[in-house]
């Protein structure tokens, strides 16, 4: 089983490297589905995972400057406190195990679905965002941006999805201006905090597989190397379109 992990992680790797989907999206459906793992343990395992993954990604974008530290901030502002908030409602609700896990199992799929709606019209909206940008007072945009973070962090703590095709889409309609590796810079930095204080709080609460944690990212690191390089072999658009159609067929087996 333990090499099933690591294939596991070497495809989701292989994907996210290819397309910069987060791994949630991917690694929480296929340890559902495919392992048979329960609800609570697959999300608090993959948002320890996705911490881990996306710290050497925001080292990597700080290193290069292209991280815009005070909107982490901001969105950190809100979607903290939402992941302590949701975290507590969790270790209210465990006891009830089918409870808990009808519950993160719908919110699992309603998070997938989003997720295949934005990749189908990715380049589009960004597009849109970027011609007819809004504007709004610093005000506004201040608290919008902690309103989100708020948002992605019981969307994240509940599903360990939302923190990367979601938080991509929510700067570009914030910061329309921003350039597109600022954008991905910036969602990746702030994707550390969110997932590892969730993920930390999944661990308190038992719902994390420590060996199951370790066997994934021994296949998910080279996986993302290699697919990164290969990404660009291969048409974006394509990838894209495949996968999209992958979660929207992954949400319905959820959902019945």
């Amino acid at each position: 089983m333990d090499s099933l992990f690591v294939i596991a992680g070497l495809v989701v790797g292989l994907l996210v490297g290819m397309t910069g989907v987060g791994g949630g999206a991917l690694m929480t459906p296929l340890l559902v589905l495919g392992f048979n793992i329960s609800p609570l343990i697959a999300v608090g395992t993959d948002l320890l995972f996705a911490a881990v993954t996306k710290s050497i990604g925001t080292a990597t974008h700080g290193w290069q400057g292209t991280v815009q530290w005070n909107i982490v901030g901001l969105m950190a502002t809100g979607s903290i406190p939402a992941t302590i908030v949701t975290l507590n409602f969790l270790s209210d609700i465990q006891a009830q195990g089918e409870l808990a896990d009808l519950i993160i199992k719908n919110t699992l799929a309603i998070a997938l679905l989003i997720t295949a709606t934005l990749l189908i019209f990715k380049n589009w909206l960004t597009k849109y965002f970027r011609t007819h940008p809004s504007e709004q007072s610093t005000f506004l945009k201040t608290a919008l941006t902690v309103f989100a973070g708020g948002c992605l962090g019981v969307l994240v703590t509940i599903s360990s999805i939302g923190s990367g095709a979601l938080g991509i889409v929510i700067l570009t309609l914030l910061y329309p201006r921003m350039n597109t590796v600022r954008i991905v810079g910036t969602d990746i930095a702030h994707a550390v905090p969110l997932t590892a204080i969730a993920g930390i709080g999944h661990f308190h609460l038992g719902s994390v597989d420590l060996s199951l944690l370790f066997w994934l990212l021994l296949g998910s690191i080279p996986g993302v190397y290699i697919g990164s390089r290969l990404g660009k072999r291969i048409p974006e658009e394509i990838i894209r379109y495949i996968l999209a159609a992958l979660l929207f067929g992954v949400s319905i087996k959820l959902l019945v």
